[in-house]
């Protein structure tokens, strides 16, 4: 059986099967026989038969050999799908799927050699064997589908491995991610800040120097109104022109402010400031798709 690949468990497996398939096939040949003896002793009595006498008796005798026959091909088809239900169960136990190829079955050289195997290893290996009962296949507790099995696990387990400390280092970096996004904001808020703090020193400035002004010309408009009556008209004029320049004034200080809040948002910190919160918020988006990707089904 050395033809097979076998190791010696396995060919002592196969002896079994192949004894106990001869077994079965010389019962059912001493069946057949004791047919056609039953019919040599039951029919065969006389010394001359008709025509329709002996077709009788071997339409009798085809009808028998035929049921006999018909059940053994039967019995020995239920009979490889038990074999074939042991070997499944034991190697789905083991998470692993069994192939068989039909056309080998029909390999006119490999039944040759089973034939040989029959004729000469077996009768010579059948005396040294000793009889053993194994109802059920021996599991493989070495080498073989094990050790593949124990391969496997222990590849997984690295790769499992992996994975995990690759999901630390996600998490690492989405935390770093996360701390860097949180003093962007805070050194954006401090600008800000203190850029309104600088735009309100500077418009609470002009609006104090503009006051002193408008102050001064009501002093010396009372001041005229004491000194020459004939003036009251053009100090009112001259009242009303700083009415007037006081709100275009005021109106220009408000472009300004409008004009300095555009310069502030055109500066080199601003634009800075602004692409490393987008570029943190897009990192902290990846990261996020990517914890999902690699998170662990529970």
């Amino acid at each position: 059986m050395a033809e097979f690949g076998f190791n010696e468990h396995h060919q002592n497996e196969v002896i079994n099967y192949m004894r106990f398939a001869r077994s079965k096939r010389i019962l059912r040949l001493k069946t057949i026989d004791s047919c056609f003896e039953e019919l040599k002793d039951s029919r065969l009595v006389e010394d001359t038969f008709t025509v329709d006498e002996v077709k009788e008796m071997l339409d009798g005798l085809q009808v028998v050999v035929r049921g006999e026959v018909e059940m053994e091909l039967i019995n020995t088809a239920h009979t490889n799908v038990l074999l074939l239900r042991q070997l499944f169960s034991q190697a789905e136990k083991y998470y692993l799927r069994l192939q068989s190829d039909i056309s080998e079955l029909e390999n006119r050289e490999l039944l040759e050699q089973v034939a040989e195997f029959e004729n000469t290893d077996f009768k010579t290996t059948g005396k040294t064997l000793q009889e053993t009962s194994k109802p059920k296949l021996a599991p493989l507790n070495e080498g073989g589908v094990s050790e593949l099995l124990n391969k496997e696990i222990a590849r997984l387990q690295e790769e499992n491995d992996k994975l995990k400390a690759r999901l630390r280092t996600l998490e690492c970096q989405a935390l770093n991610a996360l701390d860097e996004k949180t003093k962007a904001e805070r050194a954006l808020k401090t600008l800000q800040k203190d850029q309104r703090e600088h735009q309100m020193a500077a418009h609470s400035q002009e609006v104090s120097s503009l006051e002193d002004t408008v102050a001064a010309l009501r002093e010396d408009y009372k001041r005229s109104l004491s000194d020459k009556a004939a003036s009251q008209r053009d100090l009112q004029e001259n009242l009303i022109s700083s009415k007037h320049e006081l709100l275009r004034v005021q109106e220009q200080l408000a472009l300004a402010e409008k004009e300095l809040e555009k310069k502030f948002q055109q500066t080199t910190a601003y634009r800075n400031m602004k692409e490393i919160l987008t570029k943190k918020n897009e990192q902290i988006k990846e990261i996020r798709k990517r914890l999902q990707r690699y998170e662990p089904d529970e």
